[in-house]
């Protein structure tokens, strides 16, 4: 992803309300993506959703539902798969899914060489296209997103010892609220649940904000400006929560 990381994670819900639509955090400068990796790695973040641009044509094609059959074979596969996950074991899901299609390919199998015994056909195996498709994984794509990935987590980890040593102390502040949030959420939903709720809002909330774009952003800019009232005085309460000038001005530079 192109664009720098310096905002906190507390911020992250607030620059929801930023410029009408969401907008995505940024990210560090240092790391220098083609749009293909800005395409991969963008469908991790909630801010890409809502921006079609920068997803994938294939991604934008099923959360935008371009195409509602082949959005709906997607959605409810996936989320099927995800509520077996919140009944069952990871184990036997797995064990389930692998049967039941290896059962439908030994089926098949057996099928099309009764009826190439019975016309006298030399087919061949009825797999024979999948079984020569090449499956490796090459590995300067592997290197280039493993490096991507490491980048992210310096960076997250950057991010996570200035708001726990208090660099800045209105940051920690609302960081400190945004864990205390976070207790109740985790009181109200394990993690397959917010799984499952990120999955269904993905494939929504997207769509919902297509349709109202106008009033979503009016009705956003009002809470922004309100978010950026209230910030404001704060942190002219609180002086010691600002970042010395000097410190400014220099990453102005």
């Amino acid at each position: 992803m192109d664009s720098e990381i310096s905002s906190t994670l507390t911020e992250m819900g607030s620059s929801l309300l930023s410029n009408g639509a969401p907008t995505e955090p940024t990210k560090p400068s240092s790391v220098k993506l083609d749009h293909r990796h800005t395409q991969f790695w963008s469908i991790l973040d909630p801010y890409a959703w809502f921006k079609p641009d920068r997803l994938h044509p294939r991604v934008v094609e099923l959360v935008y539902w371009r195409d509602p059959k082949k959005s709906g074979i997607v959605f409810g596969t996936v989320l099927g798969v995800l509520l077996s996950l919140s009944y069952f074991s990871l184990i036997s899901v797995v064990a389930y899914l692998s049967l039941a299609l290896l059962t439908a390919t030994i089926s098949f199998r057996v099928y099309k060489n009764v009826l190439q015994a019975v016309q006298k056909t030399s087919d061949g195996h009825p797999f024979k296209d999948i079984l020569e498709l090449d499956l490796t994984l090459p590995q300067d794509k592997v290197r280039e997103v493993t490096d991507i990935a490491v980048a992210h987590v310096n960076a997250a980890a950057l991010e996570l010892r200035r708001l726990f040593l208090v660099e800045d102390l209105i940051d920690s502040v609302k960081f400190g609220v945004l864990l205390w949030c976070l207790t109740y959420v985790g009181n109200w939903f394990n993690g397959m649940t917010l799984i499952i709720i990120a999955f269904v809002a993905l494939f929504t909330l997207p769509k919902v904000y297509e349709h109202n774009k106008v009033q979503i952003d009016q009705n956003l800019d009002i809470v922004r400006s309100k978010i950026a009232d209230i910030t404001s005085k704060v942190k002219a309460a609180i002086p010691i929560g600002k970042k010395p000038a000097a410190e400014e001005e220099k990453k102005d530079q």
